[in-house]
């Protein structure tokens, strides 16, 4: 298939976090309404270009930018208001199903409980699916570098069947192994939680090992799996352990192309791996992870892996099939966003 304009086609989410896309505007009235005056600029434009953190010089540095969204995103209605917000604008751009996520512990410095994050970001997205017509789940993450993971998987559990339908592991990877939150783990586990975790993106093939010792279902990103294999002419043509794990067990890769540059993973897009894992049989799904911060949309992304990593129309039609088979939804939703899908592609 030739390559198709990606604006059109119907898109399938499933690495997004809620505080990694909110809007400028949005941050600014929040700010103002309650009372935060840490924010580095005050026009919407000079805002939403220093959130773009493209000059980042690491998975750290990256990060150190959301001190500035969660910080505004404390209250019920924030969290309500931000979630409503993110779904309108990836319906807007042809996302018909999207996996949202949060760290609830990041939203409790005024006094709001996880409970209430959670509940107050699952009203913005039941009142954005009654405008669009698009479902979306959230992910609940625990932070590697905290020691509450426990707590946070007991809340996260109280909210199965009510539109939570994930658990994860975010936060720096160096210094702060998967294993060390294998409670948590279970407790999301034994609730009927599914389980994705962040690895192979600011650490490498061993911390993709770790996620799956600890029972990743997927991996949020994962795209330093390419240390763990022999190149050859632009093709995979042998694996090393962790890499053979990955590609028989299918397990899926959350790859975020434009935010792996932003941190300095690969140097240009044309180095990223995405199209190469992709043509060598790896269970690949594309993504924008943060909005704000790498300035992105899904149609961005797949105009990235269309004009840098070889992917053609056939290859976004198949990533986005992947993402429907790996979404942590009920079978109901399944169908109906793989029906929305397939027609996107006639």
């Amino acid at each position: 298939m030739a390559r198709r304009d990606p604006t059109v086609l119907p898109k399938v989410l499933l690495h997004d976090h809620l505080d990694g896309g909110v809007r400028p505007g949005t941050v600014l009235e929040l700010a103002a309404a309650s009372g935060y005056t840490a924010l580095p600029a005050e026009a919407p434009d000079r805002l939403q270009a220093w959130f773009h953190q493209t000059g980042a010089t690491s998975l750290e540095s990256y990060l150190a930018a959301f001190a500035h969204t969660f910080g505004v995103m404390q209250t019920p209605e924030a969290m309500r208001r931000v979630a409503s917000e993110a779904l309108a604008d990836l319906a807007a751009d042809g996302v018909v199903y999207a996996e949202l996520r949060f760290a609830p512990s990041l939203h409790t410095a005024a006094g709001m409980t996880r409970a209430e994050a959670i509940a107050g970001a699952l009203q913005g997205l039941r009142e954005a699916e009654a405008a669009t017509g698009v479902p979306a789940r959230v992910i609940v993450d625990a932070l590697r570098q905290q020691t509450d993971s426990v707590e946070v998987a007991g809340v996260a559990a109280e909210f199965v069947g009510r539109g939570v339908v994930g658990f994860d592991l975010a936060g720096p990877e160096a210094g702060h192994p998967a294993h060390e939150h294998r409670e948590a783990i279970a407790i999301a586990r034994a609730a009927g939680l599914r389980v994705t975790i962040h690895a192979g993106e600011g650490d490498g093939v061993e911390s993709i090992a770790d996620a799956l010792a600890c029972g990743a279902e997927r991996i949020g990103h994962g795209v330093r799996i390419i240390e763990d294999v022999t190149v050859r002419d632009g093709r995979i043509v042998a694996m090393g352990p962790v890499a053979s794990e990955v590609h028989h067990r299918g397990i899926p890769l959350e790859v975020c192309p434009t935010s792996n540059l932003d941190t300095k993973i690969f140097p240009t897009p044309a180095d990223h791996p995405v199209g190469m894992l992709h043509r060598a049989g790896f269970t690949v799904t594309v993504n924008t992870d943060n909005r704000l911060m790498s300035a992105t949309t899904m149609s961005r992304e797949f105009a990235v892996v269309s004009m840098y990593c070889g992917m053609d129309g056939d290859d976004l039609h198949a990533v986005t099939r992947t993402a429907v088979s790996a979404a942590f939804c009920d079978e109901a939703t399944r169908g109906v966003v793989a029906d929305r899908v397939e027609a996107g592609y006639r």
